[in-house]
């Protein structure tokens, strides 16, 4: 099958969603998000949301996304941060209205884990369609 050829490959990635946008990811990536607000440091989250799995040579696309019982990706909280300070300088042409606003924007950074394939995926869906690259 489709999947165990990917499997088979040295290296994979999978297209997520995750928070409303769409991340390509491999294992072990640093993903940097906007903050979530009910998580911790040391929380594991499950990516469902699986658009697209391959490799270098094939590829698994879900007709939207991939069951979650094929593939598993868990992603670990590993920090809530802020990005550098931003400034905005406000002004009114000959009023004397001035004004400097600062700020740091809330990031969560996120690690992503290895890509785990069950030893006995379920018979595959008229949804995935898989194809070789030339």
């Amino acid at each position: 099958s489709a999947l165990a050829l990917i499997r088979s490959q040295p290296s994979q990635y999978l297209v997520a969603n995750f928070l409303g946008k769409k991340y390509v990811l491999t294992p072990r990536d640093v993903l940097t998000v906007p903050r979530i607000r009910d998580v911790k440091v040391g929380d594991v989250l499950a990516l469902d949301t699986i658009h697209e799995l391959g490799s270098r040579e094939y590829t698994l696309r879900g007709n939207p996304a991939i069951s979650p019982s094929l593939v598993k990706v868990e992603a670990t909280v590993i920090e809530h941060t802020k990005a550098r300070m931003e400034s905005k300088f406000k002004k009114k042409r000959r009023k004397g209205y001035r004004k400097t606003i600062k700020s740091k924007h809330p990031y969560t950074r996120i690690r992503i884990g290895d890509f785990v394939f069950p030893l006995s995926p379920p018979s595959l869906d008229t949804s995935l369609t898989a194809s070789m690259l030339p």
